[in-house]
């Protein structure tokens, strides 16, 4: 594709309402990216969201359930609930994943039952004490609908809801209807492949933690690689994308969680998420979530902030206290998982004893990335040792591919 044809996705979310945080989810500009090029101006990417209007007749005269958020958006001022609502399509339930149906919450506080105070829909957690629905949450439903903005990294949570979801369904014999959304970080495949002994809800499927794929992609794969409970499979159905390849630049329009608040944030996730493995913090309690880290313990990096109490940080790591580290704010975008910033905290720690801790195994899929770090082996021969499993991955990702 060339460079100059670079997509800007200027939809705005209009909040729906707050059943419980007493804060509509925040609106952001995410990109910094020129206006769209008249090519793809005339041929602009129509999410799976948008393209469901051509396809209502999957839904006539069922109930429908749908697992969505703040992301779940048609057009500048649609939200898909409402449309639902309004094309009197028969929405009887909303599924919330973590952060809630409005995308306020901080990561991993409990999501509470509740009811969306613009349409009177009953808000059912997926966050709180059963990430996957059981029998009852699912009742009175015919359909499940699924459109959750995913970035591509392993441990965002959205995808592990997608497979509770997907398994629940299966056992209940209820379609799912995955509506596709462009992957931010599409072409990245990248890490090491998850261990099934370090499975949890940051880790479900032996993937790489950049995986490359959109999340209907990847609902294929859970499919049909049979990683549901007991090797189940469920009726499954996927929403296209178009005007859409994984090499195209896209800018979400509204941010998928509260701590990724742009462009720069949503590219680093992956590489700055290991360190909520430390004692390290990666810029929570500040204006610039995954776009900085820093600690008290790390000496010889310039770079100063002390987080404080925010929006989707209510106690951030080192509340109070200054940290030392780096501004990735203004650095060019990285396009694989980087290391760099991992390997130069810890050397920079003062006790390296502490540095780690239980959470980095399961965020890492694996024991050998921290004690390769301990070892001080370098960038390239970590990556080195990801190789034939990333080889092994992409075989299986391409008989997923929609795009």
């Amino acid at each position: 594709m060339n460079s100059n044809l670079i997509f800007k996705n200027t939809v705005l979310f209009f909040a729906l309402g707050v059943f419980s945080c007493g804060k509509s989810a925040q609106t952001s500009n995410l990109s910094q990216q020129q206006l769209p090029t008249t090519q793809q101006t005339i041929n602009p990417i129509k999410t799976g969201a948008q393209n469901l209007v051509n396809n209502l007749n999957l839904l006539q005269n069922k109930k429908v359930g749908i697992i969505t958020n703040q992301t779940g958006i048609i057009d500048n001022q649609t939200h898909l609930v409402d449309l639902l609502v309004e094309k009197k399509i028969n929405v009887t339930k909303i599924y919330a994943p973590e952060h809630g149906f409005r995308g306020t919450a901080d990561a991993g506080e409990l999501i509470k039952d509740g009811k969306d105070t613009k349409t009177n829909l009953p808000i059912i957690s997926l966050y709180g004490n059963n990430k996957k629905p059981n029998p009852e949450q699912l009742a009175n439903i015919d359909v499940m609908l699924f459109d959750l903005q995913d970035v591509g990294a392993r441990f965002y949570t959205y995808i592990s809801s997608l497979h509770y979801v997907m398994e629940a369904c299966a056992e209940q014999n209820i379609p799912v209807i995955v509506l596709d959304r462009p992957n931010p970080n599409g072409s990245i495949i990248d890490g090491p492949i998850l261990e099934m002994e370090n499975t949890s809800f940051v880790g479900m499927h032996p993937i790489p933690v950049l995986h490359g794929m959109t999340i209907g992609e990847y609902a294929q794969m859970i499919n049909g690689e049979r990683w549901l409970k007991n090797g189940i499979q469920v009726n499954l159905k996927v929403i296209k994308i178009e005007n859409y390849n994984h090499n195209m630049p896209y800018s979400l329009p509204v941010k998928p969680s509260p701590n990724l608040p742009n462009d720069q944030a949503i590219n680093l996730y992956a590489s700055l998420c290991f360190f909520e493995g430390t004692n390290v913090s990666v810029g929570r309690g500040t204006e610039k979530q995954f776009q900085i880290y820093g600690s008290p313990f790390i000496t010889n990096l310039p770079f100063e902030f002390t987080p404080k109490p925010n929006f989707g940080a209510k106690d951030p790591m080192h509340n109070g206290k200054k940290c030392y580290g780096e501004d990735l704010t203004n650095a060019p975008k990285v396009t694989q998982l980087e290391l760099k910033y991992l390997i130069a905290a810890y050397q920079n720690t003062t006790d390296k004893t502490k540095f780690f801790n239980s959470f980095f195994t399961k965020l890492a899929g694996t024991k050998k990335l921290q004690k390769q770090i301990e070892m001080e082996m370098t960038e390239d021969e970590i990556r080195a040792s990801w190789e034939v499993g990333i080889n092994q991955f992409q075989k299986i990702r391409a008989k997923y591919l929609l795009y």
